[in-house]
């Protein structure tokens, strides 16, 4: 049930013909309280989708009520006309729910430039309306799928009975993962009893730690968003602590199902680089071989090319020493004081998982940042995306 795991939340996913093959393609989760707390990120791209202008001046007073979110088409680039499908269908949610169109986030996914039919989607809103229910997570969480192979949805519970909480959560993305502060669609929602304030807190504390980590192909969408819902219905009130480390657990979670449906990916590849003098230091490092076209191409190769490594490592402002480095591939470390050690022939790169390991040996911090191999099939895919 994901998103309608934790009380006072319905949900539905609901065909509406935006996409050619007649799947769910439109999505619509409501807060029916008690409280309509809720917290937003969205996309650090300049350029950025009608939805996104609308749902980032929605989310300002820290109340939502709903989120709609149609797959087929992004309605990014699509001029006033799209802007004003934007509004329309936030009225049109309004109307059905009878809430203010202030409080409803809309969310796009697609192509961009690709003008979505406003009465196509305005139809589909009055259709999906009278469907939400608490059992329409799943179809919700299928409607947002473009490129996605499989749904991504995640619950996790704290306590039972009376002093139970929980929060529950769907996403979609395959490509263009390379996001800060969101990846691509998700919606979260819990029964904890949370303030809007405490609820931007923790989401931005735990999306830092997950999808902002996640790097697939270096490339940031216009659509991201990232809503959070809070509807107060367990009546539990979590220490922000305990709540934040929920929600890390549940971004986390959502991220790495990401990470496995990345577009054509034949390896899911966690790069943990340590020993850095900052945490910054160790991020940009780890971004920096997971964008490394060489390194992805080497993985998909199933060679463990550690000099494609320390070239990465050379082109930041991390503080290390060029020639005191260390590089382990699967716990092999086949690079040590930036010479060769163990036999690379020693890696296996058969498993679909594979573990990069970088010693700066400046300081104690480090961090993980994932992405996933350069394959014939990522190349295909995204050569015939639009046609």
């Amino acid at each position: 049930m994901s998103v309608t795991h934790p009380a006072g939340f319905t949900a539905a996913g609901i065909p509406i013909g935006l996409k050619s093959t007649g799947a769910k393609d439109l999505a619509l989760v409501v807060n029916n309280g008690p409280s309509k707390a809720s917290a937003s990120v969205f996309t650090a791209n300049r350029c950025i989708a009608n939805p996104v202008i609308w749902s980032k001046e929605v989310v300002k007073d820290g109340k939502v009520e709903a989120v709609v979110l149609n797959s087929g088409g992004a309605n990014c680039y699509t001029g006033p006309e799209g802007f004003a499908t934007t509004h329309a269908v936030a009225e049109a949610v309004a109307d059905g729910l009878g809430v203010a169109a202030g409080d409803v986030v809309v969310c796009s996914t697609g192509l961009i430039g690709l003008t979505n039919s406003r009465e196509q989607v305005l139809d589909g809103v009055r259709a999906i309306v009278p469907q939400i229910s608490a059992d329409g997570g799943d179809d919700a969480a299928h409607a947002i799928m473009t490129t996605d192979s499989v749904s991504k949805q995640v619950v996790v519970q704290r306590g039972e009975g009376a002093d139970g909480w929980s929060i529950g959560g769907m996403a979609k993305g395959a490509g263009m993962l390379a996001p800060q502060l969101a990846t691509m669609l998700v919606v979260l929602t819990t029964d904890a009893d949370v303030d809007a304030a405490t609820l931007d807190t923790a989401l931005r504390a735990a999306t830092r730690v997950s999808f902002d980590r996640l790097d697939s192909d270096g490339c940031m969408s216009t659509n991201d968003t990232v809503t959070l819902m809070a509807s107060g219905a367990s009546g539990v009130a979590p220490s922000a602590a305990d709540f934040t480390a929920a929600l890390t657990e549940v971004c986390t979670d959502l991220a790495l199902q990401l990470l496995a449906d990345a577009e054509g990916a034949d390896h899911e590849i966690a790069i943990t680089t340590r020993g850095a003098a900052s945490e910054d230091d160790a991020v940009e490092v780890g971004r920096s071989v997971a964008r490394s076209a060489l390194f992805k191409t080497a993985v998909f190769g199933k060679d463990p090319n550690w000099g494609r490594v320390l070239a990465s490592i050379g082109t930041t402002s991390a503080a290390f020493d060029p020639l005191d480095l260390d590089v382990a591939v699967n716990d092999v470390w086949v690079c040590r004081s930036s010479t060769p050690d163990a036999d690379p022939a020693e890696v296996d790169l058969e498993p679909r998982k594979v573990t990069v390991t970088i010693d700066l040996k400046s300081g104690e911090h480090e961090a993980t940042v994932w992405t996933n191999d350069l394959t014939h099939a990522y190349v295909h895919e995204n050569s015939a995306y639009s046609s």
